[in-house]
């Protein structure tokens, strides 16, 4: 039986994830992500008692970044405890381990971008981020009660390269994200990502219809095929914008708005593409993969009979 309470906790988790996310885009598309110039205390408090009245500026949103991570820091914590108290399945349990090692990391490299200056670790923190928003996403999956209650159809049988289609597409949307990451701290390789955007288009488009067509013998497909392209839609028309508004030069306080709010928002909007598509591939290895995810404790469901 599903325990609906870690299944509530991860999705808690996975939501502040993407708030974190937000922040952190946020903080990059201002430029004040050295607002802060020390780690792991700000200017010399305690990271949890600095006072409100410094809170301005760039300090603003810097810290209020920090206070966030470290509330998902803690929220993995938890998650990580009561899987391993709770949960009958060994590797979801080792999940919760993988994503509360994660999440050390993810702060680790982010304290030492501040006090070492490196740019390139500013890279890695973006890309340690997008991993673990994924891996709390599918933890949110293989908590819920749909991943356990679910079985194969024999209407969907033979479709074994399948899963290894859609675990492609999630690679190439995870290393478009990089490429963004590396445009931002960077200004270089837009050429190429320009390119991967027209890939990851195509093989995401393909996707999307391939998973609709799933979805009449296996519903559980439609929801996420659907969010998926319109996260698709939505990411590029969000790129052009990015772009687009970035060519113009009024100069004016509303247009250096404009340019923080697109592109903080299509670095959410690129997590959450690649959230969805991590759950489609999730659902195509546990329904349609040649070797179907364990179940409770370790176990594999048989097939339902036709």
């Amino acid at each position: 039986m599903a325990n609906a309470w870690l299944h509530r906790l991860a999705l808690t988790t996975a939501g502040t994830t993407l708030f974190l996310l937000f922040v952190g885009a946020l903080v990059t598309s201002k430029g004040v992500g050295l607002a802060v110039p020390d780690w792991p205390t700000t200017f010399g408090y305690n990271m949890f008692l600095f006072p409100w009245a410094g809170m301005v500026g760039g300090v603003f949103y810097e810290h209020s970044h920090r206070l966030v991570a470290s509330g998902v820091g803690f929220l993995t914590l938890v998650l990580a405890v009561c899987l391993w108290l709770r949960e009958l399945r060994a590797w979801v349990r080792w999940l919760g381990v993988a994503a509360l090692l994660l999440v050390t990391v993810q702060g680790v490299v982010g304290g030492l971008r501040v006090v070492l200056l490196e740019q390139d670790l500013a890279i890695l923190h973006a890309a340690l981020a997008q991993a673990f928003f994924g891996l709390i996403v599918a933890m949110a999956l293989f908590t819920s009660r749909s991943w356990r209650g679910v079985r194969p159809s024999s209407a969907t049988g033979g479709s074994t390269m399948f899963p290894w289609f859609c675990l492609s597409a999630t690679l190439l949307i995870y290393v478009q994200s990089l490429l963004g990451a590396f445009i931002r701290h960077n200004g270089e390789a837009l050429a190429l990502h320009v390119v991967m955007a027209l890939v990851v288009a195509v093989q995401t488009g393909l996707l999307v219809l391939r998973t609709l067509q799933f979805s009449k013998d296996l519903p559980v497909f439609r929801t996420p095929s659907i969010y998926l392209g319109l996260f698709l839609v939505l990411q590029l028309a969000l790129g052009v914008g990015s772009y687009a508004v970035r060519s113009l030069s009024f100069g004016a306080d509303w247009h250096l708005s404009l340019i923080v709010a697109v592109t903080t928002a299509h670095v959410v909007v690129g997590a959450l593409l690649l959230a969805m598509s991590v759950v489609v591939t999730a659902w195509a290895f546990r329904l349609l993969g040649p070797s179907r995810l364990p179940d409770v404790a370790g176990t594999v469901p048989e097939r339902s009979a036709a």
